[in-house]
């Protein structure tokens, strides 16, 4: 008898942000989205702002870039809990806008999304559906978002958006 199982994996940490996984990756989106500009510093900590930065910033990483990003509060199937989602890929955010915009599909706080990624690194290749039929969240996924509050917007100042406690708003909530 070994130590450990021969097919046993060190399971993962559950994060309050969610990753793609390769392969299929279904969510609800439960929130709407935070707009705006990322960057990460010399020291590979995110800078956000609302706006465009005015200036190019003298910490920002070597070879770094300057990001549009959106930011949003997900139930992922996968793991079956409630998580931030930040978009920096720029595949998904115009595939979810064209999903917005197509009064066919509308609002995706409405239905499912899925997101297949396939590959690593540069050579990741993302696609993205809308999942019919169009229904409501269960009740289970509705509690546990209610129950978890989250302070997007805490996300502008580097603070933890987990550590503050807010009231949800009606129009946050899905239907």
């Amino acid at each position: 008898m070994s130590f450990l199982p021969t097919d046993y994996k060190i399971p993962k940490a559950p994060s309050g942000y969610m990753r793609f996984e390769e392969g299929l990756n279904r969510i609800r989106i439960l929130s709407s989205a935070i707009v705006g500009y990322e960057y990460f510093t010399n020291e590979n900590k995110p800078m956000r702002s609302r706006e465009p930065f005015e200036d190019y910033p003298s910490d920002i990483k070597k070879d770094g870039k300057i990001k549009p990003f959106w930011a949003f509060v997900v139930w992922n199937y996968n793991l079956k809990m409630v998580q931030i989602l930040e978009l920096t890929q720029k595949s998904i955010m115009f595939a979810i806008k064209a999903l917005v915009d197509n009064s066919k599909w509308g609002d995706p706080k409405k239905y499912d999304i899925a997101i297949t990624k396939i590959g690593e690194g540069l050579d990741t290749e993302y696609t993205v559906q809308g999942e019919p039929p169009i229904e409501e969240p269960t009740l289970e996924i509705k509690a546990l978002f209610k129950a978890k509050p989250i302070y997007l917007e805490a996300l502008y100042s580097n603070d933890d958006p987990f550590a503050k406690h807010i009231e949800i708003k009606p129009e946050d909530m899905p239907v």
